[in-house]
């Protein structure tokens, strides 16, 4: 095992989705940096249907295999329930609870005025209030102990924006919103909270990226293929253990972008230009004036691969 002066050694992480893609990857990276992992794992397919492998089990052994400490947990994150119970593994387990890698998530496609309300339902339950009900559960021992980390999977589908993603977008955006949240109010206990955006290769990019090709030219489609070839799970994993860290304790409501080997810090919604009117608003006011002001300060409405037109380091 790869402790020396590991930052992550001896620390107790849970890893939710964490029974493949990204999830596996951060499980044994952080296992070889010494941290005692909860492998928590449903085994669903992208889609949220029950899957035929127990892949959560299939990790342990491979942690445990190179020596490293791991045990599984199958609770779904989407019953509130899942929460407090992981939280309570990890203290009878390992006796301490450190980090939580708020990774699980699903992704249901569709246009906008397709997308059913039961894939609204879906995909806000796994992506958002299942981080919601671990973060809840894990703060009442981070606050406890005075310290903790939370990472919490984000994606620039939300922060920029992607195509027949409404529901996913919405979800991960609000994951930022918690993040934050969560850095203010209990930063100054001694508890950080921290997003990333990974651009990696995994079951829900490859879906993603066939919805979307038709939309790419050549050169895009070709980038795009370049910048996920550089983004395996592996090259993600320490970077979201670095995040989840003692290393990072100067990063906290932070959201940090991965691809390649580039990383990058993302701006956060601020104002940008005001204007103002002395006599008050009047539609005639708002006509001559704001689209003129604000004109050169509007958010452009890209997507992904308008953003990051070049293949990745």
């Amino acid at each position: 095992m790869s402790t020396l002066n590991s930052t992550l050694a001896g620390k107790v992480v849970v890893v939710t989705g964490g029974g493949g893609g990204i999830g596996r990857a951060v499980c044994e990276h952080m296992a070889t940096q010494g941290a005692r992992v909860i492998v928590n794992d449903l085994g669903v397919t992208l889609a949220g249907d029950q899957a035929g492998v127990n892949a959560v089990d299939v990790v342990v052994e491979a942690i445990r295999a190179k020596g490293g400490q791991a045990v599984a947990n199958t609770m779904s994150v989407t019953d509130r329930t899942s929460g407090p119970a992981i939280v309570e593994q990890a203290m009878d387990e390992f006796g301490q609870l450190d980090i939580v890698i708020n990774n699980a998530g699903i992704i249901r496609m569709a246009p906008f005025e397709e997308m059913t309300l039961s894939n609204w339902q879906a995909v806000f339950a796994t992506n958002l209030l299942g981080a919601v009900y671990l973060s809840h559960a894990a703060s009442q021992q981070f606050v406890k102990q005075g310290s903790g980390s939370y990472v919490h999977l984000t994606s620039a589908s939300g922060l920029i924006g992607s195509t027949q993603q409404v529901n996913y977008a919405s979800a991960k955006l609000g994951i930022v919103g918690l993040s934050s949240a969560l850095a203010r109010d209990l930063g100054p206990l001694g508890i950080r909270s921290n997003c990333i955006a990974p651009s990696s290769t995994s079951r829900m990019t490859e879906l993603t990226d066939n919805a979307r090709k038709h939309l790419l030219t050549p050169e895009a489609a070709e980038k795009l293929r370049l910048a996920r070839l550089a983004s395996m799970p592996e090259n993600m994993a320490p970077v979201i253990g670095f995040l989840g860290s003692d290393a990072a304790h100067q990063l906290n409501g932070q959201i940090v972008g991965a691809r390649g080997n580039e990383l990058y810090l993302y701006s956060q919604p601020r104002a940008v230009r005001d204007v103002r009117s002395s006599g008050g608003w009047t539609q005639d006011w708002f006509a001559e004036n704001l689209a003129q002001v604000w004109a050169a300060y509007q958010t452009k409405l890209d997507v992904i691969t308008d953003v990051f037109s070049w293949a990745p380091a």
